[in-house]
């Protein structure tokens, strides 16, 4: 299991609530890694080090996703969600007066 960052509150910390990011080298013992952060959640300053052997990218990278490979390349050639689209899913919600049966379509 990959380390993760987490502020005081448990909040996971994430590149996109990195202010400041260094190097923190000694000369005797381990080197550190230097994070800065604004929790996204309870908006405090934070600051955590990390021994320089533990360090991976990919710590503050959110790669938390039930998708496959395939699913996702049909997700992005969809595009984003217009207004209109969600306007008309909102007014056939309103309409709805039983839980359809879908039907997988590949």
């Amino acid at each position: 299991m990959r380390a993760t960052i987490k502020c005081n509150c448990g909040q996971r910390i994430f590149a996109r609530d990195v202010m400041q990011q260094g190097y923190y080298v000694r000369q005797f013992g381990p080197s550190y890694v230097y994070i800065r952060f604004r929790c996204s959640r309870c908006k405090k300053l934070g600051e955590h080090f990390i021994k320089q052997e533990e360090w991976e990218e990919g710590i503050l990278k959110d790669d938390s996703s039930d998708l496959t490979v395939s699913e996702k390349r049909r997700f992005e050639k969809l595009g984003k969600i217009t207004f209109e689209e969600m306007h008309d899913f909102h007014k056939e919600l309103e309409q709805l007066d039983q839980i359809p049966k879908f039907v997988e379509i590949e």
